[in-house]
């Protein structure tokens, strides 16, 4: 269950709460009894474990043992060198047609 702070406009009280998240929303205040009791944003207080994970994984850049690359799910741009780490292999040179006359040139 996740825990949400809330706090009360009015008289400034705060209170972290531990409630499922289909629990209806608290709006009076527990200290003054008025309705400014709000729910306020914060931040997520969990991490990801084991693997599979980008922390475990992909962190320095580096693809775990597999051999499968980090996927970030953007593509670079066409023709834009800056974005790729590998430098673009050269084109191979084309195959000499042969002369018409058979000889070499």
């Amino acid at each position: 269950m996740p825990i949400y702070a809330y706090r009360c406009d009015e008289c400034g009280f705060a209170k972290d709460v531990l409630q499922k998240i289909s629990d209806p929303v608290l709006t009076v205040c527990p200290s003054c009894g008025k309705s400014s009791f709000k729910k306020q944003v914060t931040a997520a207080g969990f991490q990801l474990k084991g693997t599979g994970w980008y922390v475990t994984d992909f962190r320095g850049g580096q693809a775990p043992a597999t051999g499968t690359a980090p996927s970030t799910g953007a593509a670079a741009p066409a023709g834009d060198a800056a974005a790729s780490s590998t430098p673009a292999a050269p084109a191979a040179p084309a195959a000499a047609a042969p002369s018409k006359d058979g000889g070499s040139t």
